[in-house]
């Protein structure tokens, strides 16, 4: 036996992704498969953005980027179990990262666990004001 260790090979996933709106017209699709290395939504989307450039609609950069101008202020304590994603790893505002359905927030943000199979939604709507 060698005495090197053996790396493993690494993980590989393929999820259905689901785009609406603004994303669904950047990429010309709303369905398709993305077979990806890794097993997390942050590895997912790393590869997404790498092969998609659509990273800047979805993805807020600063705080003030996740929030729109005119919503109340948040409680310094958000009650029950709410949360938010950490700052650089927040949607835009009305940008949303789902997994089967469900908010990534809701989850374990950008470190959830994919499987084979999972879905993942792209949502950035399009929104018009009178």
């Amino acid at each position: 036996m060698s005495a090197r260790t053996q790396k493993s090979p690494q993980v590989e996933t393929t999820v259905t992704v689901r785009c609406t709106g603004h994303v669904r017209t950047a990429i010309d699709e709303h369905e398709l498969s993305v077979r990806f290395e890794g097993d997390t939504l942050r590895e997912f989307l790393e590869a997404f953005f790498a092969e998609y450039d659509v990273e800047d609609l979805l993805i807020a950069e600063t705080d003030a980027d996740a929030v729109a101008s005119g919503w109340a202020p948040a409680p310094e304590e958000l009650p029950g179990t709410w949360r938010k994603n950490p700052s650089g790893e927040q949607t835009r505002a009305y940008a949303r990262v789902l997994v089967n359905g469900r908010f990534n927030e809701l989850l374990d943000g950008f470190d959830t666990t994919l499987s084979d199979g999972d879905r993942v939604s792209l949502i950035y709507p399009f929104m018009f004001c009178c």
